[in-house]
């Protein structure tokens, strides 16, 4: 199952908060990096879809994207 974007933002946090821990040694701190960069790609993607599905409500009361 497809985890929310506050999901991902959590499970950053607590990367973030094993990288700073101390006496981690290199290899896991790389290693929670390479994580923690594919869980911000991740997020990165959930929020450009969101983006893309925003729309506005014209005078008329019609949807319309909103152009870039």
């Amino acid at each position: 199952m497809a985890k929310t974007l506050e999901e991902e933002f959590e499970e950053l946090e607590d990367i973030i908060g094993k990288m700073e821990e101390e006496g981690v040694p290199l290899e896991k701190s790389f290693e929670l990096y390479e994580k923690g960069m594919k869980k911000l790609k991740s997020a990165n993607d959930k929020i450009t879809a969101v983006e893309k599905k925003v729309a506005e409500l014209s005078k008329d009361g019609e949807l319309t994207d909103i152009e870039e």
